[in-house]
């Protein structure tokens, strides 16, 4: 498409809203879009907001119909009073096509190339009805859950679940997603967005998060060693672990992930995460466990852990380590992190959250169903295995 040279308070054409969406869902800088779409920084945020940062389904008219240059032109000589004969035959068109197209927009003297263009692209779209605008009681369980701070795939999977006769309660996760970011589908209040793990009230791109350099720790066990059956995730009692930190690496929470459940528990650590303040309260929390539930954990090279010989000793638990900047080798615990951040933001003092409101996010992450434990939740599954150790 042609650039246009912008004028202050002009509106965006179609595909100039268009593209400032598939750029940004590409990751591209929002200064890169202004500098090529020529708009403002405002335009942009204005864009993102109305749309969620979602490109909308139609992304373009059909290509044999008039472009907004094919506009241009008809309105230019309209102006200089040529007949619709002479404007088909300079475009190319059949005069039936630029006769029909006046006539839609206004005639020869009210007729604007960019009023008519935005017209056809309206015309285009033909959406579909919103399944959550149609229908109030799926909404109304889904807009429940979302409160309750479960992702809309955990809703869809858990949808299935709970309504396995009844196909008029179903719904994608990424229609809950363009319901919460795209206001004009209706069926969901914008204010649920809040409790989504991120808050955003768009879509944006994932970031590049760069790796962490951390020191060597002594007697540590590779994670090449660890036994097979910690790999399948068939015997449960195998935990993950990891840090997480607040605000100027002065407080932190530890996490602790089941394996074969994705059952949390969580540490409270006040004032200090040393090694020596780490291992004790783990110890205290993982002693509270039945014995064969406490086999095995995984953990990355962080000096907190420098006790665990001695943790190892007080509780039975073999420590195996991770390879430096590999946290998908600790994928469970780091997908529960991102979870818990919904509760715990980065850059907070995390040493206000009390014992109790730490034991409140752990009932929340365990009571959301998970689908790789096909819709189950955590508590359901770890409970399971508790009554069969019983």
């Amino acid at each position: 498409m042609r650039r246009r040279r912008r004028f202050k308070g002009q509106r965006l054409l179609p595909e100039e809203r268009l593209e400032i969406l598939l750029r940004r869902q590409a990751g591209e800088p929002w200064k890169s879009i202004q500098k090529v779409v020529g708009v403002s920084h405002q335009t942009v945020s204005r864009v993102l907001k109305r749309f969620g940062g979602v490109p909308p389904r139609w992304t373009t008219c059909n290509p044999t119909n008039l472009s907004f240059e094919d506009r241009e032109e008809i309105s230019r000589q309209l102006v200089a009073k040529a007949t619709f004969r002479a404007i088909a035959t300079g475009l190319g068109r059949a005069v039936s096509t630029i006769s029909r197209e006046v006539a839609a927009n206004g005639g020869r003297l009210a007729y604007r190339a960019v009023a008519a263009h935005r017209r056809a692209w309206d015309r285009a779209r033909r959406p579909k009805p919103c399944k959550l605008a149609s229908n109030p009681r799926l909404a109304a369980v889904v807009a429940g859950e979302l409160t309750e701070y479960w992702s809309p795939q955990e809703i869809s999977g858990r949808l299935k679940r709970d309504f396995p006769d009844d196909e008029e309660m179903r719904v994608s996760h990424e229609t809950i997603y363009q319901t919460l970011f795209v206001q004009t589908r209706g069926g969901l209040r914008k204010e649920l967005t809040a409790y989504l793990r991120t808050g955003r009230e768009h879509r944006k791109p994932r970031p590049q998060v760069s790796g962490e350099r951390r020191g060597k720790l002594l007697n540590m066990v590779n994670i090449s060693e660890r036994p097979a059956e910690v790999e399948d995730r068939a015997v449960p009692g195998h935990w993950e672990g990891d840090l997480i930190i607040g605000a100027h690496g002065r407080s932190a929470v530890g996490t602790l992930v089941e394996r074969a459940t994705r059952y949390v528990l969580l540490l409270r650590l006040p004032g200090r995460h040393d090694a020596e303040t780490v291992r004790k309260a783990m110890t205290t929390k993982i002693l509270t466990l039945p014995a064969s539930l406490r086999r095995t954990l995984t953990w990355d090279q962080g000096k907190e852990m420098a006790d665990h010989v001695q943790f190892s000793i007080d509780t039975g638990v073999v420590v195996y380590f991770c390879d430096p900047h590999s946290p998908w080798q600790r994928g469970s615990n780091e997908n529960t992190n991102g979870l818990l951040r919904q509760f715990m933001p980065k850059r907070t003092d995390l040493s206000i959250h009390s014992e109790a409101d730490l034991d409140r996010f752990a009932d929340l992450l365990n009571g959301r169903p998970r689908q790789t434990l096909n819709w189950m939740k955590p508590s359901e599954a770890f409970n399971e295995l508790v009554a069969q150790t019983a």
